[in-house]
């Protein structure tokens, strides 16, 4: 599947975004997108470059949480040979690569504080020096940054230059998560499976059934887009019948009974006895106050813990019989016992 360049949504909130960047496109200024992870950061930063004058020189891109911070330094100013063990030749930095033309930050909020010093000089008075060299080295660049964090709160917290952030907001573009994007789901979600279904060669496109449009708008879309295009890729490519309406959604791929069951680890005197696998804190509270009826009290108690353990463990009774201590036997004679093995 080709790289996504165009916009698709019709929400007033994301048409406003989109309209905003193209507005300051046209600015030789910095711009900070701002955004969930998903919601089409980098779009936007791409953007902002191809309706810039500078659409016709380089467009650099730089995701500074992939550099270790020993080394995000040299590579967005370049170094010379011999600046640190391994640098045997010259090489030139991000901000000589986009000289004339735009560099895109991304995850600018996990820059390290030596390097946003060094940024702030280079946005202010369009100079680098390269890690080892003693002359600086001006360049033409626009910066347009990308994060998900709060910037100004980050500032708050010493954990961001002020003044470096009173440098790159010229403008401010927040990215409106898809919950909020009234009408753009189900847009969304049909032009990503007509995408699909031709892509499995299907001779039609059948559409979403009442049940999957209605699990669309009712899931909260941490991921936002992206996660929107891998539920309905899912979805298509999972689907029997082309001929019939897509109806089913998976919104976690790795649900299953059979998953792997995460334990913390303790040390051998905080082990619990084997009756006492289940997590305390998932266990349901102790019944307060008086009790007159002690065997029924504890048999509630009992049938709650059986309950909630068994919809944790999605109703699988192998899993759910390890969390408790028991054997497959004694957890079918408990469900039983309670009306709970329908």
């Amino acid at each position: 599947m080709e790289r996504e360049t165009q916009f698709i949504g019709q929400s007033a909130a994301f048409q406003d975004a989109v309209e905003r960047a193209s507005q300051a496109a046209t600015l030789d200024r910095p711009v900070l997108v701002i955004g969930e992870r998903g919601t089409g950061k980098e779009l936007i930063a791409e953007r902002l470059h191809r309706l810039s004058t500078r659409w016709d020189k380089p467009y650099v891109i730089l995701n500074c949480a992939a550099m270790p911070e020993t080394l995000i330094e040299a590579e967005l100013f370049g170094h010379e040979a011999g600046a640190f063990t391994g640098a045997t030749r010259s090489r030139a930095g991000r901000f000589e690569e986009a000289d004339g033309g735009t560099l895109f930050l991304d995850e600018l909020a996990t820059m390290s504080s030596g390097a946003q010093e060094r940024l702030l000089r280079a946005v202010e008075y369009g100079e680098i020096t390269r890690v080892g060299a003693s002359r600086p080295t001006r360049v033409d660049v626009r910066i347009v940054a990308a994060t998900n964090e709060h910037l100004p709160a980050l500032v708050e917290q010493n954990r961001f230059r002020a003044d470096l952030l009173d440098r790159l907001s010229f403008e401010v573009i927040t990215l409106p998560p898809l919950r909020a994007r009234e009408g753009d789901i189900e847009v969304l979600a049909t032009y990503f499976g007509q995408r699909m279904a031709a892509v499995l060669g299907w001779d039609e496109w059948p559409g979403f059934g009442p049940r999957a449009l209605a699990a669309m708008e009712g899931h909260d879309w941490p991921g936002n887009v992206r996660e929107l295009r891998n539920v309905i890729e899912r979805a298509i490519y999972r689907w029997a019948d082309p001929e019939r309406p897509v109806d089913a959604l998976t919104f976690d791929p790795f649900a299953s009974p059979w998953q792997p069951v995460v334990r913390k680890p303790e040390s051998k005197a905080d082990s619990p006895a084997p009756s006492a696998m289940i997590d305390a804190a998932a266990a349901p509270a102790v019944p307060s106050g008086p009790v007159s009826d002690l065997r029924a009290a504890v048999d509630g108690y009992e049938k709650q813990i059986l309950a909630d353990t068994m919809a944790r463990c999605r109703y699988n009774q192998k899993v759910a019989a390890e969390a408790l201590g028991l054997s497959y036997d004694q957890i079918r004679h408990a469900l039983k016992k309670h009306g709970l093995n329908q």
